[in-house]
């Protein structure tokens, strides 16, 4: 409401919606009438969404199509601003509509407890995506002081402040001007920056989810975990285990499995995964890269089914290579993600091939994002592996609380306090 008063308006109409739609299936006896309200709350909501993220890029397609045929038809077109938000809480608000459908969730009578859900402030404009299953309830539980919970949710905004702006940011200050400015740039610049990018985002997101998840937890609130340390990845299907966790699955369950899943034949199973993977690109955007960006993720994990790369045996060989491998497909992928056009994106991975050559970069901007890259790593290790860390156990409280001394100094010191926005926010 701070930035656009009026569009408050749309978080009210998704919400009111999805919660008649629910107390309608409710109230139906008939598997028709309840397929009717399920039917009536997806098509509204994504009618919202089409409009405001989806249509000017439609139409401007449609148009373009139709000149190349010789029709010179202009289709109109809207000044809208894209809604801060606006995929996130329509895909939780459309997520309880089909888990009452299915039986799943019980139906939540009171409005103000359903609107609370929906719009729930730590997660609402750049999730998790959070299933009516896991936090309904927990708003009909009581809440008290907890110590516990206030250094635990301390410590998980703190390290997500650090991705966000010790390593997000301070990635951004490089890979920005170069994404942005193509054909001032040779194949050195495009590499690094390709390099960074992956690293880029993920701070930014998983910085922004961890946020999210520490100032829910300081309140006595478990969100859903977001990111699981999608870069140890050892195949592209596993890097879709462990990154935006809450879409991933919610795209699973929603469309994935309801078309069929893998319980199809191998072919049907294949067009399952590419249309799961387009769609999935298209909620991130309306542009033919986050398209295309989807489209090879998706080519990608049928690759990986077609050879049996995606079983659990083939990971365990040669993990550092499969690893390796891996790394680098999601990384030329992210290239599509980033790029402002295709064509950007076609000169930018021609580049890196065909001319490379020294980048240019500060040093003391390396070295910082190398020290940030280093305490990532570290942290994701002790992680990934579960190493047991007793500091936190400490009797002697400075000691006890080094964690969050050392992640504030790192902050102040190398953090870049005028940094951009969330990426995300503009999802």
């Amino acid at each position: 409401m701070n930035w656009e008063p009026v569009y408050a308006l749309l978080l009210f109409t998704s919400t009111t919606i999805t919660y008649l739609a629910a107390l309608g299936i409710g109230y139906c006896k008939e598997r028709r009438g309840k397929r009717l309200y399920l039917v009536g709350s997806l098509v509204l909501n994504l009618s919202i969404l089409f409009l405001f993220k989806y249509y000017n890029f439609m139409a401007e397609n449609i148009s373009d199509l139709l000149a190349r045929w010789g029709m010179s038809v202009q289709m109109p077109e809207f000044n809208l601003l894209l809604p801060v938000g606006i995929s996130f809480y329509i895909f939780q608000a459309l997520g309880y509509s089909i888990d009452v459908y299915r039986g799943n969730t019980l139906i939540e009578k009171n409005f103000f407890t359903y609107a609370l859900f929906v719009s729930f402030f730590p997660q609402l404009v750049a999730g998790p995506i959070e299933r009516s299953t896991n936090l309904l309830p927990q708003f009909k539980q009581e809440h008290s002081f907890s110590y516990e919970n206030i250094m635990t949710g301390i410590r998980l905004m703190l390290w997500g402040y650090f991705l966000k702006l010790v390593l997000a940011d301070r990635c951004a200050l490089y890979v920005d001007p170069i994404f942005n400015n193509v054909p001032y740039h040779n194949g050195g610049s495009f590499l690094l920056a390709s390099l960074f990018f992956p690293f880029q985002i993920y701070g930014d997101f998983a910085g922004y989810s961890l946020t999210a998840i520490g100032a829910a937890k300081v309140m006595g609130f478990n969100l859903k975990e977001n990111f699981r340390r999608p870069y140890f990845a050892t195949t592209v299907t596993d890097f879709w285990r462990r990154w935006h966790i809450s879409l991933s699955t919610w795209f699973r369950d929603y469309v994935y499995i309801p078309m069929g899943g893998n319980r199809v034949s191998t072919l049907r199973c294949y067009f399952n995964v590419m249309i799961t993977f387009i769609v999935s690109g298209i909620w991130h955007g309306a542009n033919w890269t986050f398209i295309i960006w989807g489209a090879v993720h998706g080519m990608l994990q049928c690759v990986e089914k077609l050879l049996g790369w995606n079983k659990e045996q083939w990971k365990v060989r040669g993990k550092i290579i499969h690893w390796g491998l891996t790394f680098c497909v999601v990384c030329l992928a992210w290239i599509f993600f980033r790029a402002n056009t295709i064509s950007d994106a076609f000169l930018i991975t021609k580049g890196i091939f065909t001319n490379l050559a020294m980048p240019y970069m500060r040093v003391a901007d390396f070295l910082a994002i190398a020290l940030a890259l280093t305490i990532v790593f570290m942290k994701e290790i002790i992680d990934e592996y579960d190493l047991k860390i007793r500091i936190s156990e400490s009797p002697i409280w400075i000691v006890r609380h080094m964690y969050i001394v050392g992640m504030i100094a790192f902050i102040i010191l190398f953090g870049v306090l005028n940094g951009d926005q969330f990426i995300y926010f503009q999802f």
